[in-house]
């Protein structure tokens, strides 16, 4: 089972969706307070499993509504995803892959991973 990790940092508060091999497989945005760094993990729960995907490294893609994963090449060339909640904001970015199927895989460990993902404080 994997467990969504909130932390304090300088500028705040962000958490890491960590799988139950211990990979980090997605990372919050910066909160302002420990309150909305939660809501942003019970959201990634909420609404990461059904969540449709957006291929925005096809041509003529076809746009999705949110939630969704956005899948897209960053200035590297390295394919990434984001998760949008239902209003639209990020609420989930990964790391760079090399290659798109790796990035697919990590979009299905979000949402294998996230409903059922326990919320603690590091």
């Amino acid at each position: 089972m994997g467990k969504i990790k909130i932390s304090a940092i300088k500028t705040g508060f962000k958490f890491n969706l960590v799988a139950g091999n211990g990979e980090i497989i997605g990372t919050s945005q910066v909160y302002k307070s420990m309150d909305a760094a939660k809501k942003g993990a019970e959201s990634v729960k909420n609404v990461a499993p059904d969540a449709n995907t957006e291929d925005q490294t096809q041509e003529n893609y076809k746009k999705e509504v949110n939630p969704k994963f956005e899948i897209y090449k960053d200035n590297a060339g390295e394919f990434r995803f984001r998760l949008n909640a239902k209003n639209g904001e990020n609420i989930l970015a990964s790391e760079g892959y090399t290659k798109k199927d790796s990035c697919l895989k990590g979009i299905e460990s979000v949402k294998k991973n996230a409903a059922t993902s326990e919320i603690v404080n590091e």
